[in-house]
């Protein structure tokens, strides 16, 4: 029996050296259009700062670090940034026929443990990109692209921990009793 409405078969992925060439030309262009590379916590700090400001203004004290970020609010490029890669992805997800909402992660895990070591993951990723003050996107790729060796050296240092924390935590999300 076939369906009235089946899903149509997504569209093959890009080729991987084409998609780095469009990343060097989209990285220039941002270096060109607007005298910044890409990055992302940078967005996230303003929209701290702007949500810390409207809920708690006492909390901020004119030299704090969230001070600069909330005086100049949510109309700076990094943000515009972030908001077009988010419609971006969106529409590029849309158009390949590759959207598909669903919690992914360790596969006996529920999806509640799932969210949770994401949440995690992404608030020490996040302490961590804003002490080496730039993300992945930020000093790895937008480090990197002019040569400077903190970009290199925060690739390194991100890939790597990467690796030692998979390689320590894999076996704990595969054994059955976590789940």
């Amino acid at each position: 029996m076939s369906q009235a409405n089946p899903r149509p078969q997504p569209r093959p992925r890009w080729n991987p050296y084409l998609s780095g060439i469009a990343l060097g030309v989209v990285l220039f262009a941002t270096f060109f259009v607007s005298g910044h590379g890409l990055g992302v916590t940078g967005a996230t700090t303003s929209m701290t700062a702007v949500t810390v400001a409207a809920v708690a203004p006492h909390a901020i004290g004119p030299q704090d670090y969230l001070a600069a970020y909330a005086r100049a609010g949510l109309n700076s490029w990094i943000v515009w940034e972030v908001l077009g890669v988010v419609i971006g992805a969106l529409a590029g997800s849309l158009i390949g026929r590759r959207f598909n909402a669903q919690i992914d992660g360790p596969p006996r895990l529920r999806s509640f443990g799932r969210l949770g070591l994401a949440i995690l993951g992404g608030a020490v990723s996040g302490f961590g990109a804003r002490m080496a003050m730039g993300c992945t996107s930020g000093m790895g790729l937008s480090g990197s692209a002019p040569l400077a060796v903190a970009g290199f050296l925060f690739l390194i240092g991100f890939f790597a921990a990467g690796v030692a924390f998979g390689t320590v935590f894999k076996p704990l999300w595969q054994r059955k009793s976590f789940s």
